[in-house]
């Protein structure tokens, strides 16, 4: 009698609890060996995320940091697919986008745009968003232009013999079959903006995750260095699982019917 295909789903969940479990166990008896300033237990990073959640202030810092996320996905995004649709619909700019433009963006360093950030806007959310969005672009224009360089060429030459309009072969072809880049995208950018945003929120911000962290390194406080990473690990895999994902199977089925 075959195995029902429910019973590997079921092994593979009872795994990953267990690797869980076992990754807090470790956690927990490495807590027991150093001292709390360098590696306090779960329980004190439970507690302490069950005080963060209950300040309000703290909770102000959050949502800066979220704000900074979101406003910077939102500004790398258009620009990257801004930067990517130039050389699909002109060609002549294909070159210097692809060999140029985009070399120089994924080889220039997080750091240096914040610190250049710093220097030209002060010290502000202006200036984290731009250091953000600046490390983000590439991310964009690599990923959308990946997806227009492999959108089916027949089912392109199909929709200009219904339509002449650029504009709705865009809106109603293009945009559809970018839908897979376009996720993958935003989750890539949403993983690496919440780091670029420490970062810049460290150098060049005056409010934030990246704030508290600094503020909580200057006083040895490691438990709420540990308690702002897990915010970001929840966020991350909570946007992953309970948005991107439910989303974009969404819009995958309706487009395929």
């Amino acid at each position: 009698m075959p195995a029902s295909p429910a019973r590997p789903a079921a092994r593979h969940r009872w795994a990953a609890h267990a690797f869980t479990l076992a990754f807090l166990a470790a956690w927990e008896a490495a807590s027991w060996v150093l001292p709390p300033f360098l590696l306090p237990g779960p329980g004190e990073v439970a507690v302490g995320l069950y005080r963060f959640l209950a300040d309000p202030q703290r909770l102000w810092h959050l949502a800066v940091s979220v704000g900074h996320v979101l406003g910077a996905i939102g500004l790398s995004f258009v620009v990257g697919a801004l930067l990517a649709l130039l050389p699909y619909y002109f060609p002549v700019w294909r070159f210097a986008i692809q060999h140029r433009l985009a070399p120089f963006l994924n080889a220039f360093p997080g750091v240096g745009w914040t610190l250049l950030a710093v220097m030209w806007f002060g010290i502000n959310s202006g200036a984290v968003i731009f250091a953000i969005s600046a490390v983000l672009t590439p991310f964009a224009l690599v990923n959308l232009w990946a997806g227009l360089r492999n959108l089916d060429g027949e089912l392109l030459e199909m929709s200009r013999s219904f339509t002449r309009s650029r504009a709705r072969q865009f809106r109603h072809v293009i945009v559809p079959l970018l839908y897979p880049f376009v996720f993958a995208t935003l989750r890539i950018m949403f993983g690496v903006a919440w780091k670029v945003t420490l970062t810049a929120e460290l150098f060049g911000g005056n409010a934030g995750l990246g704030y508290v962290i600094n503020m909580a390194r200057q006083d040895f406080d490691t438990t709420t260095i540990f308690v702002a990473i897990v915010l970001i690990v929840i966020f991350v895999y909570g946007m992953d699982r309970l948005v991107f994902s439910p989303l974009q199977s969404r819009l995958s089925r309706q487009y395929a019917q």
